[in-house]
């Protein structure tokens, strides 16, 4: 099998359609960008009192601001092998990339300004992330799988409970690091199955339909975990 040029063959990519509405939607990473919206929702369910816009606010910003702005940046890439391989262009990578942004950081700006002024914490920290880790500025100091864990896991958390109260309490941080370790286990299975998925070598021993598992699973459960929690605290 020749290998794959970019990662249009892995399982979160429609296998269907034109090839650049695949690209596209591939480009989202839509069950890993679930588990961010998902880590937000979570935050924000810990609150005594839920604002539920304040809920909406911040899926929305997580989803512009790492759904869409992290993975255009991701994809414009630093010393590595480029996800999409050239089938994006940099003016159209950095079109979406600052299209997200600005959005999702004037929604940010008014509840910072207005509501919850200690949002600003999270979004400066996840600015920073943002541009350090996918575009591995500073030697790729910051592009490893601890501040994935941090950056993509634990911080939507914090996020969604300080959008909400203004403040971060003991539990958040306990269960923003349950998060973390979550993503650090969804980043150490994707990987080695995204080498596999590129290199198109065969797989006798089934290593890589055991990391789609772990990756479907764990993607899928996160989302289930927040939209339980979500209807438990509608509903009550």
């Amino acid at each position: 099998m020749e290998p794959v040029p970019d990662r249009r063959s892995e399982w979160f990519v429609p296998q269907f359609g034109p090839v650049s509405f695949r690209l596209w939607v591939g480009l989202l990473f839509l069950p890993y960008t679930g588990m961010v919206l998902a880590f937000a929702v979570i935050g924000s369910m810990l609150a005594e009192r839920i604002f539920w816009e304040r809920v909406g606010a911040i899926v929305v910003i997580y989803f512009l601001g790492l759904g869409v702005a992290a993975h255009a940046l991701d994809a414009l890439g630093g010393k590595g092998i480029k996800p999409w391989g050239r089938r994006f262009t940099k003016r159209q990578l950095w079109i979406v990339a600052i299209g997200a942004l600005t959005p999702a950081y004037t929604l940010g700006f008014y509840y910072i300004f207005f509501k919850t002024p200690q949002l600003a914490v999270i979004a400066l920290l996840e600015g920073f992330f943002l541009f350090a880790y996918n575009l591995e500025l500073l030697d790729g100091r910051f592009h490893t799988d601890a501040w994935f864990a941090f950056s993509w896991g634990s911080l939507p958390v914090l996020a969604g409970y300080v959008i909400q109260t203004n403040r971060v309490s003991f539990p958040a941080l306990i269960l923003a690091a349950a998060m973390g370790l979550l993503s650090l286990v969804e980043i150490n299975a994707s990987r080695p199955y995204k080498e596999l998925k590129r290199s198109g070598r065969a797989d006798p021993f089934l290593h890589q339909d055991r990391y789609e598992a772990i990756l479907k699973c764990i993607s899928l459960g996160v989302m289930l975990i927040a939209a339980g929690l979500a209807a438990w605290r509608w509903v009550g």
